[in-house]
């Protein structure tokens, strides 16, 4: 009987002379059309064999169609985030802001100068682009960017210490997202680890002593805490003092800052973040910084300092397998004229939510609350806290308001979440579903309401059924 049931079945050249199914080449190509009607045709196969009815040509076209708009649908788009944590590694880091969405826009449209130089008529620099506006903000001589942090430690440990022994205080042999560690950058890059002082406390008698212990120093390593802290009984050198160590021996001191801070974060109820200023005041050689972090740009490894540390940086081999796109120079031009301009806490979206005032939120908050129940939806706002992320001032939260849903299902709501166009992410507290207003732009916050009132019919359809 099966076999009589597969004679039923269409050819897959058959199936290719439907009206339907040009439609489908024409929206996706004819190669990825005969794929997804064979793919599709085996898998009714299996089902017929196994006793199924045979489906009808329109089903089996419509079945292909699917195939085809989930296999080669992008994987990488949008979401609304609503988690409430500002630089979210998962979620890209940092948003970009208009003028650097314009940036990138105008340089991809068509040809750049990312090369040339227009005055003199030939060929020049990339390395030129946001190195005028790095050293102005900063305070350094020169600058440099690369494709993003880890790429910057790892030049500026090739180039200054391959080979040779790198101090850094145990404290700071960190790790950060995604299994990156100081230790196998600074291996990687051919330089060989000097350990100084305990987890907890390292004196600088301890870097002293290792210095002249260890004749094939050559640089001394401090790199940012990031995503932790060391409280209680703890101690380390400050910058400016292993800097006076390294000028007494004739060492560079490297500082990997991470986060890239050039606003003052006290000013905002949190913690002390190092600003990259600070560090070039300190006299780093080289400080090396994220772009999409607190600085709010593009993925980018900055690099900033004393022109003769930073001037041989650019030449090196590594620096070109390292380098940064048009893209990303675009955008981070843009973003640096924000604070340029001294509006980088109304510009750069990162600044601007971790600026945005309690009562603002509250505000959203309840209007998120009116329009929710206005859809039948149960909505409750509660206290909350907003975390940076990001690597960027462990520990620290800022005060926010929460909406909060309590369906009977939250793990069920959060995935309809997830699977919306576009999709949102939110966070599970308690039992309950939880949305922050501090990191969904208002010009996103239609399409999350409507998302919530869609999931949670779908959910409860499902429920009925």
């Amino acid at each position: 009987m099966s076999n009589e049931k597969l004679r039923q079945l269409p050819s897959v050249d058959k199936l290719l002379g439907k009206g339907d199914v040009q439609a489908l080449v024409a929206a996706y190509g004819h190669a990825q059309v005969v794929n997804a009607l064979r793919a599709t045709l085996d898998a009714v196969r299996e089902k017929v064999q196994a006793g199924a009815e045979v489906p009808d040509a329109a089903t089996l076209i419509a079945r292909a169609g699917g195939f085809l708009q989930s296999r080669l649908a992008p994987t990488l788009h949008r979401v609304i985030n609503a988690t409430g944590v500002i630089i979210h590694t998962n979620l890209g880091r940092a948003p970009l802001s208009d003028a650097a969405l314009a940036a990138m826009d105008a340089v991809a449209r068509g040809y750049s100068t990312l090369e040339y130089d227009l005055a003199a008529g030939r060929r020049g620099h990339r390395t030129a682009h946001a190195e005028q506006s790095l050293c102005e903000l900063t305070g350094a001589e020169s600058a440099l960017v690369v494709n993003n942090n880890a790429g910057a430690v790892l030049l500026a440990l090739t180039a200054m210490a391959q080979g040779r022994g790198v101090v850094i205080s145990r404290g700071q042999l960190v790790e950060i997202g995604g299994g990156f560690r100081v230790p196998d950058v600074m291996r990687a890059s051919g330089a060989h680890l000097v350990e100084v002082g305990t987890t907890n406390r390292t004196h600088l008698r301890d870097y002293e002593q290792a210095i002249e212990n260890d004749l094939d120093v050559s640089l001394i390593l401090r790199a940012h805490h990031s995503n932790f802290r060391i409280v209680g009984f703890a101690t380390e050198p400050s910058l400016a003092e292993l800097v006076a160590l390294g000028a007494k021996h004739g060492l560079p001191v490297l500082d990997d800052l991470g986060s890239g801070a050039l606003l003052d974060t006290t000013a905002y109820g949190l913690a002390h973040e190092p600003t990259v200023q600070e560090s070039v005041e300190a006299g780093a050689d080289v400080i090396c910084f994220s772009g999409d972090k607190l600085l709010g740009g593009p993925q980018a490894g900055i690099i900033v300092g004393q022109a003769k540390s930073v001037e041989t940086l650019k030449f090196h081999p590594l620096a070109r397998a390292l380098r940064a796109d048009k893209l990303c120079l675009a955008a981070l031009q843009a973003t640096l004229l924000h604070y340029l301009k001294g509006e980088a806490a109304e510009k750069v979206p990162v600044w601007r939510m971790i600026a945005t005032p309690l009562k603002e939120i509250d505000q959203r908050a309840h209007r998120w609350q009116r329009a929710l129940q206005k859809a039948g939806v149960q909505a409750e706002i509660v206290d909350g806290e907003s975390t940076v992320g990001g690597g960027s001032l462990p520990g620290e939260a800022l005060p926010t308001k929460l909406v909060a849903l309590t369906p009977p299902h939250p793990d069920r709501l959060a995935t309809a979440l997830r699977a919306a166009d576009p999709p949102a992410v939110a966070r599970i507290e308690e039992d309950r579903l939880v949305l922050d207003p501090r990191t969904v732009s208002s010009k996103d916050e239609e399409e999350l309401l409507a998302a919530i009132d869609s999931a949670i019919d779908s959910i409860d359809k499902e429920i009925l059924q």
